[in-house]
């Protein structure tokens, strides 16, 4: 029952207000979101890169109504790149993008979305870098992975995100773990049905070992999204099992959390990358996070606590 309450609250203007004022909410959200603006962001990817490690950004606000907001999402993308462009990182720097902020569930959404995320994907690989798609609850993923496709016609690069919790996870890790692909393997945070996905915490992990092993025995490049340890030495194992340099993968994870653990995989030679999201709508995004995950809310309070 906490979840939709959460995502209940995450839609009230009164919560809004009230969560927003609260002494302790701005200490909590800008250790996970550090930056309402592009200028607020640029530091911290300049200091993450510095310190040898690699970010992907996201500007959050996937909860919009109207063409005109997909529209704006879009041009806020293209702001974010013009900044990155003068930074000269390269790959060092890329986007994830959530296609629901591009219009994906508006009338004509497949279509909106495509043309919204297309001159992204462009200008990010006119600066030397790339874009990845999130990936969002399982009634988007068809389309998803067909925008996928379609912009890796053209720009090969583009990646995109798999979820371990659902049945269909890996027949489509199978799929995706191709030469020149780019596939990142999450455990997954919304609420899925147990039609479709594993409900069982051990039964997630297993699955996510299983679509590991098949992305690092692929021929295209795995981003692991995790901060579990076990996880992440497993990972370790099947790359070696499968021959694979410290180059030819990476791990991901999120800003704010396990920074220690960030610096101890880029120094032992891993490339590491921060997941690091800005922008005006943090209300809305961090309640959504909860709302699809309301055992996150220990998570970071227990990160907080722990300060790495």
């Amino acid at each position: 029952m906490l979840g939709p309450a959460i995502l209940a609250a995450s839609r009230s203007d009164k919560m809004r207000r009230i969560v927003s004022a609260a002494p302790v909410t701005k200490p909590v959200v800008n250790r996970f979101i550090p930056g309402e603006t592009v200028d607020q962001v640029i530091p911290i990817v300049r200091d993450l890169t510095r310190k040898g490690l690699e970010v992907t950004l996201d500007v959050v606000g996937e909860d919009i109504t109207t063409v005109e907001q997909s529209h704006a999402a879009r041009d806020a993308y293209l702001e974010l790149i013009e900044r990155l462009a003068a930074l000269g990182l390269g790959d060092k720097a890329e986007m994830s993008v959530k296609l629901s902020m591009f219009g994906q569930a508006l009338e004509g959404g497949h279509e909106l979305a495509l043309a919204n995320v297309r001159p992204v994907v462009e200008a990010a690989a006119a600066i030397g870098t790339t874009v990845t798609l999130d990936a969002e609850d399982h009634t988007t993923l068809d389309s998803m992975f067909a925008i996928h496709e379609e912009l890796r016609r053209d720009f090969p690069q583009t990646g995109c995100v798999i979820q371990a919790y659902l049945f269909r996870t890996e027949a489509d890790a199978r799929r995706l773990a191709a030469a020149g692909s780019r596939v990142r393997i999450v455990k997954g945070a919304y609420k899925e049905p147990a039609e479709v996905a594993y409900q069982d915490k051990a039964e997630i992990d297993k699955a996510y070992v299983r679509i590991m092993r098949i992305l690092m025995e692929g021929e295209g490049y795995p981003m692991i999204g995790s901060h579990d340890p076990r996880l992440i030495a497993i990972a370790q194992e099947l790359a070696r099992a499968a021959g694979r340099k410290l180059d030819e993968y990476e791990f991901q994870m999120l800003y704010g959390i396990r920074g220690e653990e960030h610096l101890r995989l880029a120094a032992e030679g891993h490339r590491m990358r921060v997941y690091t999201a800005y922008g005006t709508d943090w209300y809305g995004y961090f309640m959504r996070r909860l709302a699809e995950k309301p055992a996150n809310l220990l998570f970071f309070l227990r990160s907080m606590i722990t300060k790495n």
